[in-house]
């Protein structure tokens, strides 16, 4: 018998250290993934606020601003979660939002109740989803060119029914409805009073994570833990029920799924009916609990970034959660940096914390070797609609290749010097700052994405 020690394989190939604690990371569970990269986070703001000479960046009042903006947003999000496991691209999420924010206001003054509201602003959107699938499942539309229709075609709607119902009541107009009232909300008792007194030790990313968390149990809507519980809800349904099962199959393999007798037309209809429901849900939460009436033009292109968070939960509803709270959050920083003193010195911080993140992005990419990783390989005969061209794209955003590791570097330093030479955020930044994140996120964060195969693939009874 040999007494030849058993080889280190991470040591011969020069993957201990770092790579050893990332294979140990990697083979975590998902939420026990994201609860350390949340930690992680924390502990950059907190570091960061030290720096900066702010406590805004875990505020208590910032992150509950956080949960209320990022609603919205993970609703699209799981929204394009059940039309795209189909195999339905959903890019009318926005359109099918703004007529949930008509509908939302419209059911909640017309029966004098938000929860009516919410219901009608769920019919409202799941309408918009029943035209969608009309267009795409049963004749053939391009699914891109289908949902920029509906985009297009879901304000003139709006504005041609606000003037005909809105229009005629006191304290509406053209472009807007009268005032509606919140659904109320509630502090979960015994856990903000614990967290409250962790929060007053002011010790170091303990107290600052208590605060944090403290947003999340303290003023909160009732809707947003309606819209936080179809989280697990969707994800069991698309996981452990037989109608996800089907649904699923539609998005993978329609065809085999067809040969064991899946109603393909049916299941597509349905997921796609349930996605304009939920952005239709996204819009009247954003009358009801965000703005208090409606407005022409309130969604702001929220619909478009839900689908940014559904690419970087990586076609899960946990991750969705995940981009939502990411996106949303200089949005929430914002209300509370920019009051009537206009300081905007927490948001200025937030570019040393962007520098940090895209720095630490760079170092990973190096040691991984990310560069050294081709592409995936994409049949370009088949790309040929704009359908298929956009799930080119969104398949080649898990490609390392063409320096990435170079860019993450050099834009930590743009943002770095940025921070550096100014005093404070300039006004325009916080509406600027999210939609740089989503960018910024698809770029260097999905490097692993598995979107269902067949997504964007048109599909008739009989194809094999």
């Amino acid at each position: 018998m040999s007494n030849t020690a058993p080889l280190d394989v991470a040591s011969v190939n020069g993957t201990g250290g770092s790579g050893g604690i990332t294979e140990a990371y990697t083979s975590l569970p998902g939420w026990a993934r994201w609860m350390i990269t949340a930690a992680l986070g924390i502990l950059v703001l907190s570091i960061v606020e030290e720096f900066a000479g702010t406590s805004l960046l875990t505020s208590d009042v910032t992150s509950s601003a956080m949960l209320r903006w990022s609603i919205p947003i993970l609703l699209a999000g799981l929204g394009g979660l059940f039309s795209e496991r189909s195999g339905v691209v959903n890019i009318g999420l926005e359109g099918m939002m703004i007529l949930g924010t008509w509908a939302g206001a419209w059911g909640a003054l017309e029966f004098g109740s938000p929860w009516w509201g919410l219901l009608t602003g769920f019919i409202g959107g799941a309408l918009g989803g029943l035209l969608h699938a009309i267009a795409t499942v049963q004749f053939g539309v391009d699914q891109i060119v289908s949902g920029v229709a509906i985009n297009i075609l879901a304000p003139g709607l709006a504005r041609y029914l606000s003037e005909r119902v809105f229009g005629e009541m006191q304290g509406g107009s053209v472009s807007q409805s009268p005032r509606v009232r919140s659904a109320g909300s509630f502090t979960i008792p015994g856990v903000s009073d614990v967290l409250e007194t962790i929060k007053d030790w002011g010790i170091f990313f303990i107290s600052d994570v208590a605060s944090v968390l403290l947003g999340f149990v303290t003023d909160m809507r009732w809707f947003t833990l309606l819209a936080l519980l179809i989280v697990p809800l969707s994800a069991f349904v698309l996981t452990r029920t037989k109608f996800g099962l089907r649904v699923r199959i539609c998005g993978e393999n329609p065809s085999a799924g067809e040969s064991l007798g899946v109603g393909i037309y049916r299941h597509k209809y349905v997921a796609v009916m349930i996605s304009g429901a939920l952005a239709g849900l996204a819009g009247a939460y954003i009358v009801i609990e965000l703005s208090g009436l409606y407005r022409g033009g309130q969604t702001v292109g929220r619909g478009f970034i839900g689908l940014a968070a559904l690419i970087f939960g990586n076609w899960r509803a946990v991750g969705i959660l995940v981009g939502s709270l990411l996106f949303s959050y200089p949005f929430g920083l914002a209300l509370i940096d920019f009051d009537a003193s206009g300081s905007g010195v927490a948001t200025r911080a937030l570019l040393l914390v962007i520098a940090i993140a895209l720095y630490a992005t760079a170092v990973y990419l190096w040691r991984t070797g990310g560069d050294d990783a081709p592409p995936p390989e994409i049949d370009a005969a088949a790309y040929d609609t704009p359908t298929s061209s956009y799930m080119k794209m969104v398949a080649t955003l898990g490609g390392k290749g063409g320096g990435l590791t170079l860019l993450a570097f050099g834009l930590g330093t743009v943002a770095l010097v940025w921070y550096l030479l100014t005093e404070s955020a300039a006004a325009w930044l916080p509406n600027t700052m999210p939609y740089v994140l989503v960018l910024l996120v698809l770029v260097f964060a999905a490097q692993r994405l598995r979107p269902p195969k067949a997504a964007g693939v048109p599909y008739r009874r009989g194809d094999h």
